[in-house]
């Protein structure tokens, strides 16, 4: 397997009701890559500045990701953010951002970056995203994930990235916004149209759901009980759903093949948030997302009955 993430590698101080952590790594491309790392090798690409230590490299290269193509600035800093949750944990106000070297962000991929299986454009410029894809030879499947800023000010720019790419995705509320389009399944309707073959709508926590031309998919997020920090939730779902895509190189990408990665990224979320930070996602091991793809399989099913059955 082949994958390469192009995203943040931040640091990130956050607060949530059940406690505050200053100065954790964090970013885009850390998230995904603890999570897509699960199933092989993965080569993250972002800058970080002069303040990153090499405790926080070598916690990147957690279960052997490849951190050649980390982007260092020696006299720069690297990406901060700061944000407070609320108590229901959907709704953060963000405190303080400071893009440092990543506002200058020109990605530029080695040879083995550009020569991947599988790509995932994280939430960059779409010129940015646009670039990378220029630079890598035909990867067999590519994704993409954006934010309301890039629909608001470069919805063009954003299109033709779209154009480009196998699947989009967003959360619900950004792929309504991109259309203009209310219903959700009309939405990804219409983001199909525009060239890819699958869109992804995460839900937080309510799970995310699959749309391509050969059906609709939905499924729930994970039953927790304890839930402490939400950030990167969305990341490292991303993550599990490439990094399971990238693992199945003998496997058509389809319909059915999208589904179940998704139930990984799933599983991988939901260990995600019950601690802060990427504390869980280090300690992750593979059994334990099994286990959770198994519950997610068991809690999903019901009997059919039959119309005898109902009318009875």
């Amino acid at each position: 397997m082949s994958l390469t993430v192009v995203g943040s590698i931040a640091y990130d101080t956050v607060k949530t009701p059940f406690g505050e952590r200053e100065r954790m790594l964090g970013g885009a491309a850390t998230y995904f890559a603890l999570a897509a790392s699960q199933f092989g090798t993965v080569r993250p690409v972002g800058p970080v500045g002069g303040d990153f230590g090499d405790s926080e490299l070598e916690v990147l290269r957690t279960r052997g990701t490849l951190t050649d193509d980390v982007q260092f600035v020696p006299d720069g800093k690297t990406f901060f953010w700061a944000a407070e949750y609320g108590w229901d944990l959907n709704t953060r106000e963000t405190l303080d951002t400071q893009l440092g070297v990543f506002g200058e962000f020109e990605p530029q991929l080695s040879e083995a970056a550009r020569d991947c299986d599988v790509l995932f454009l994280g939430n960059i410029q779409p010129t940015l995203q646009s670039s990378v894809l220029d630079q890598c030879h035909n990867p067999r499947w590519t994704a993409l994930d954006s934010m309301n800023y890039w629909i608001d000010s470069t919805r063009d720019e954003l299109v033709k990235v779209i154009e480009r790419v196998d699947c989009v995705l967003l959360n619900d509320a950004e792929i309504r916004e991109l259309t203009g389009k209310p219903s959700l399944a009309a939405a990804a309707r219409e983001i199909l149209a525009m060239g890819p073959s699958s869109v992804i709508a995460k839900q937080g926590e309510y799970g995310a759901v699959l749309v391509s031309p050969e059906g609709f998919f939905s499924l729930p997020a994970f039953p927790l009980e304890t839930v402490v920090d939400p950030t990167g939730a969305g990341d490292s779902f991303a993550g599990g759903v490439c990094g399971y895509v990238a693992s199945q190189r003998e496997r058509q990408i389809d319909h059915a093949l999208l589904s179940t990665a998704m139930a990984y990224g799933t599983a991988i979320a939901s260990f995600n948030v019950e601690e802060f930070g990427i504390d869980r996602l280090v300690r992750l091991g593979f059994a334990e997302i099994n286990a959770r793809v198994g519950e997610l399989h068991r809690i999903t099913q019901f009997t059919h009955p039959s119309v005898e059955e109902t009318v009875a």
